[in-house]
């Protein structure tokens, strides 16, 4: 039998418009989402990122650039599910004062300003890289308040040290913050091998910001007593005993190597079982907003994927030899300030996914896109998150924050490519 071409070229004849109909489809999608990612809304419409997530994600399913069935395998469930878990046990450390205990207990026991300023940072740091920055911020803000108003201090330098310090330090895990989460669960690199390779970074970086704070405010650092008042805290122990134990519990699985998307729901459910605390406080703690972001974009960057454009932005981006750490760091930073660094983690993982070392490349962007944050006073949410819940005591003006984020960016910026250059033979 005789093969029927003129109808096979026919068929093709008409792929090819509907391929490119699709192409452009989803490029125009993709654009549009992320232009909104870039400046936060849309000119004249209330509409916020995790809408342009939503109507994004819709659009590429309505559209046909996706199969529904294509869109659902596209939600990477795991990051989903780690986030959740985190969240619900972050809750319940939260609403059992525990946070806001340890803050206290550090700051009451400084005694001169400089001291002061180290325990705002350490614990802003230590916490941050196992319960999610975001968090630490909520917590700690007001408290910094309540002091540095009694004392009658400069509450600015302070402030800048929660956010930044937040930011170092949830470098350290997986758990750090959100961006993190999602590498863990894109790369399928372990709590431990994570742990160990950026921690180092984060304690540095640590240092590293509470040195350029100090000197960049010379006068409220003078050496000089003070006498940090009592905070009232208001401590649910019963539900703080509980919370510590099966968070330590999960810490610790999480190191051992068990999975710890698993790990975080179960911890996460058992602490739903209670009699203390009613389960709206706790899912009123939850982000469902960025969750719905996620899941949003993991499908508008699938749509993207399925575009000839991904292999023409590889095609482009190994002209700049990603493989290299300090070109991979720098355009990460740059674009994580453009867009925000979940949506920047995204856009980097087709890229990260072939290079010839990509456990390297994940460690690199991890690092790369936290620390970025500390640039500008929209560069991560942590930052937000401080300047909304200061301003009716203070005013932290974009300029306050670019003058010391710059320095601190590039300092720890380029301590974390040098460590992960010098250190990639050995890492695990």
């Amino acid at each position: 039998m005789i093969p029927n071409t003129t109808a096979g070229a026919a068929g093709a004849g008409r792929a090819a418009p509907f391929r490119i109909k699709i192409t452009v489809l989803a490029l125009a999608i993709f654009l549009g989402t992320y232009f909104v990612l870039a400046v936060g809304g849309f000119p004249g419409l209330r509409l916020d990122r995790t809408g342009a997530a939503i109507i994004g994600a819709s659009l590429m399913i309505g559209l046909d650039v996706l199969t529904f069935d294509e869109a659902m395998q596209a939600v990477d469930y795991s990051t989903l599910v780690l986030l959740l878990g985190m969240m619900i046990v972050v809750a319940n450390l939260r609403l059992s004062g525990f946070f806001r205990l340890v803050a206290s207990w550090a700051v009451r026991h400084a005694h001169v300003p400089t001291t002061l300023l180290g325990a705002v940072v350490a614990v802003a740091g230590v916490l941050s890289a196992f319960f999610v920055n975001d968090t630490i911020c909520l917590v700690l803000t007001p408290l910094v308040l309540e002091v540095t108003e009694r004392l009658r201090r400069n509450p600015l330098p302070y402030l800048l040290a929660i956010a930044m310090a937040a930011n170092a330090g949830s470098v350290a895990t997986l758990t750090g913050n959100p961006q993190n989460m999602m590498i863990g669960s894109l790369s399928g690199l372990s709590y431990r091998a994570f742990a160990t390779a950026l921690a180092p970074v984060a304690a540095f970086s640590l240092v590293i910001t509470f040195l350029v704070i100090m000197l960049m405010f010379p006068g409220e650092f003078r050496r000089e007593h003070i006498e940090i008042p009592e905070v009232r805290i208001r401590i649910n122990r019963v539900l703080m005993w509980k919370a510590l134990a099966i968070s330590s519990g999960m810490i610790a699985m999480f190191f051992s190597g068990w999975p710890v998307a698993k790990v975080a729901i179960v911890a996460g459910a058992l602490l739903l079982i209670t009699k203390r605390v009613k389960p709206e406080k706790v899912y009123h703690e939850i982000d469902w907003q960025l969750l719905i972001m996620f899941a949003g974009l993991f499908i508008v960057v699938a749509g993207f994927e399925k575009t000839t454009f991904e292999e023409d932005i590889i095609a482009f981006a190994s002209r700049f030899r990603l493989d290299h750490i300090p070109v991979l760091a720098a355009f990460s930073a740059a674009i994580s300030n453009v867009v925000s660094n979940v949506p920047a983690v995204l856009l980097f993982a087709p890229l990260v996914r072939r290079l010839a070392d990509p456990a390297t490349g994940w460690l690199a962007l991890a690092m790369s896109s936290t620390l970025a944050g500390n640039l500008t006073l929209v560069g991560s949410v942590a930052n937000l998150i401080v300047v909304e819940r200061a301003r009716l005591h203070v005013r932290i003006s974009f300029w306050d924050y670019l003058r010391v984020g710059l320095v601190v960016t590039f300092l720890t910026v380029t301590w974390g490519v040098l460590w992960l250059s010098l250190a990639r033979k050995w890492l695990p």
